[in-house]
């Protein structure tokens, strides 16, 4: 890319605001144009004969180097990111290479255009950033969220949904339907889904049996909402919330009310089948909240030396 062989090309070349540079197959600049001084702060003369490599960060050095293999094999392009020291600081250019054969395939020279992003990656440093703070915020929660298209296609997934279920971070998109037990009360669960998709309206929350890590049955509680644009359902947003713990303690209160109730009834019969007869009939009915007897038949059987008017008044 000599351009003193080129005068209708110079000016253009010169002007240009991105830096164009050519350089041997060993990786020696043979050619450095204005922008490319002015962003490492050197001349022509200095950069011309220097390694282009050197400019890198040692970290990205061998990212680059890498890259750059495939400027020796069809199609013989490539484009890497290569952070540099300017009098500016830090800056990150993005690089379009192309290498220039003789016909056979052997490699001559390598020219390549860079344009500086450092601004865009700076904003982009601050997005994902900002992303990261409230991804830590939403997981902080109860609520575990998770995105779902319309033919049950999992989108976005809480890493503690992944936990919960015992599902890999990595294991790709999947139906959410998948995780499901055969419990029946999963069909109702389902016929919400579909009756949100289809009216676009949200429904009330519901219970989802999942099979869980190890084989363990999780119950879950379902608020979702659909997602609608130009009238339609594109997708299904909502989240999560663990109720195993919860789902145990109901069963537990059930489980109780049973066991009260047919104890209060065997009681009753019980108490039917003893009568007022003895001492032991009388204990009962005295502790019973059910008390419909005189003193004069509950005491009948209890002996004189035991008697309440004997014990608080012995004189009588």
């Amino acid at each position: 890319m000599d351009t003193s062989d080129n005068p209708p090309y110079k000016d253009l070349v010169e002007h240009q605001r991105d830096m164009l540079v050519k350089f041997s197959p060993e990786g020696r600049l043979l050619f450095v144009n204005t922008a490319y001084c002015d962003a490492l702060g050197k001349t022509r003369e200095e950069l011309t004969g220097s390694v282009f490599m050197p400019a890198t960060y040692q970290r990205y050095s061998e990212v680059m180097a890498t890259q750059m293999t495939k400027l020796f094999r069809p199609p013989y392009a490539c484009q890497v990111e290569q952070w540099i020291s300017s009098p500016q600081g830090p800056r990150c250019i993005s690089w379009s290479a192309r290498s220039i054969t003789d016909g056979k395939g052997g490699v001559t020279a390598i020219v390549a255009t860079g344009r500086d992003i450092t601004r865009l990656q700076r904003e982009h440093r601050a997005i994902r950033k900002r992303d990261n703070e409230l991804m830590l915020l939403v997981e902080s929660g109860k609520q575990m969220y998770f995105t779902h298209s319309t033919d049950h296609t999992l989108h976005y997934v809480s890493p503690r949904i992944r936990v919960l279920l015992g599902v890999a971070p990595r294991s790709g998109k999947r139906l959410w339907t998948d995780h499901l037990t055969d419990n029946p009360i999963n069909a109702k669960g389902l016929e919400r889904t579909l009756k949100a998709i289809s009216s676009g309206r949200r429904e009330p929350p519901y219970r989802l049996e999942f099979c869980g890590r190890n084989n363990t049955t999780v119950w879950v509680e379902v608020n979702e909402i659909p997602v609608v644009k130009n009238g339609k359902t594109v997708a299904i947003a909502g989240y999560l919330t663990d109720v195993t713990e919860k789902k145990k303690v109901e069963e537990g209160l059930i489980e109780a009310e049973i066991l009260l109730k047919g104890y209060k009834n065997t009681k009753k019969e019980g108490m039917a089948q003893v009568g007022h007869k003895g001492p032991l009939a009388a204990l009962a009915s005295l502790l019973s909240p059910e008390k419909n007897e005189n003193e004069d038949d509950v005491l009948q059987d209890i002996p004189d030396n035991l008697r309440e008017d004997r014990v608080l008044f012995p004189d009588r």
